[in-house]
């Protein structure tokens, strides 16, 4: 118990964790900026992001925290001090295309390797390590946490992706605009390392340390963070991350699997790394291209008004209706672009009726009772 507290005050020394915090922040007022200059409204207040940074992650990072400390994957501290820096170095870029955690895993075990062969001095104070070649076993801890923190990402992906993702106006091929839906996200996991002792014993004597098999161990918190930016506007994100999650899932959950070859040859493990990376980077290439050429999902129409989003617990989103759902008649008026949706919800200002027409071309009948706080469009942003 008394390692864990010093591991988690290690934690909260760390200053990756509050560039995380503070981007999160700035992640959501970023959004609401561009959500205002398109839609002259916010979807979600610019919070949100901050709120959900942990609150979705925890239990990933409880659970992943156990199977690397329950399964013994011990990772020499200088790939930890190296998979640090390239995770902030992601987050500072503002760029999470670039957040995948084997990205940073990848990049970290190149350049630990690359220090040490060249004989750099990495003797620096506190964060310094002493460099003392990478074995089967280095291979196969290093290469199993990537395919575990890829596995959670597909999970994170294909749970949260579409939540909150964030419309946005562009340009069709004809001139008009249609919606796509960006979904840009920060999760942090903090995960429990045991990390050979070495040269901390002698320059932190007071942090507690544990033996195991003649080799003494300290435990280590750090604040993982996973990075996911992807525009969606060939289909609506519910479908594009179903898919998208779980091709990054299963990719880690290979790469988790298969590092245990390195075992049998170190080589082999770094290859599965490699491979992993690669594989992580095809499938945000193929699912970029697909989402930008193609038709729009949400385009206008002449037979109605396109829904584009819908604000939470407005009138429209109380009457059920979804992105994608065209609006063909409001109050029996005919409504074809958001002027004529704006008049014909005057026409009896304190009942609102809507003829929908769903994704499937069926038509429903809404109604709902419309409030004096209530959104003047009854909480519908519209494609113009």
């Amino acid at each position: 118990m008394f390692e864990l507290l010093h591991a988690a005050g290690r934690f909260f020394m760390n200053p990756l964790l509050y560039i995380i915090l503070l981007f999160s922040v700035l992640l959501g007022y970023t959004r609401v900026k561009r959500e205002r200059k398109h839609f002259r409204v916010r979807m979600h207040e610019g919070l949100t992001e901050f709120r959900a940074l942990l609150k979705e992650s925890w239990l990933i990072a409880l659970v992943l925290s156990l199977l690397i400390a329950g399964a013994g994957l011990v990772v020499p501290k200088g790939w930890i001090v190296l998979f640090c820096g390239f995770m902030l170095v992601a987050v500072l870029l503002f760029r999470y295309q670039s957040g995948a955690p084997i990205y940073a895993a990848g990049l970290a075990a190149l350049v630990y390797w690359l220090l040490g062969h060249y004989g750099i001095a990495t003797d620096w104070p506190v964060i310094g390590w002493t460099y003392t070649g990478i074995s089967g076993e280095t291979a196969v801890t290093v290469t199993a946490v990537a395919g575990l923190l890829t596995a959670a990402e597909g999970l994170l992906i294909r749970k949260y992706g579409a939540r909150d993702a964030s419309p946005l106006l562009l340009e069709t091929a004809r001139g008009l605009q249609g919606a796509a839906y960006r979904t840009k996200r920060l999760w942090l996991l903090p995960l429990l390392f045991a990390v050979p002792g070495g040269p901390v014993g002698e320059m932190l004597p007071y942090w507690p340390q544990f033996t195991l098999g003649g080799t003494s161990y300290y435990l280590v918190f750090i604040p993982a963070v996973i990075g996911f930016e992807h525009t969606a506007k060939q289909h609506l994100p519910g479908r594009v991350y179903r898919g998208y999650g779980k091709a990054v899932f299963a990719t880690g959950l290979g790469v988790a699997a298969a590092a245990f070859l390195g075992l049998w040859e170190p080589l082999a493990g770094w290859a599965v790394l490699a491979l992993g990376f690669i594989v992580r980077m095809v499938i945000a290439i193929t699912n970029a291209v697909r989402e930008n050429t193609g038709n729009f999902a949400v385009a206008p129409r002449s037979d109605g008004v396109v829904v584009a989003a819908v604000l939470s617990e407005s009138p429209a989103d109380k009457m059920g209706i979804l992105p994608g759902e065209t609006i063909r008649k409001v109050n029996g008026v005919t409504v074809t672009d958001e002027r004529e949706l704006y008049e014909a919800i005057q026409v009896n200002a304190a009942h609102c009726r809507v003829e929908v027409l769903n994704r499937e071309g069926e038509l429903r009948l809404c109604q709902h009772v419309i409030f004096r706080h209530d959104h003047h469009r009854i909480g519908l942003l519209v494609v113009r």
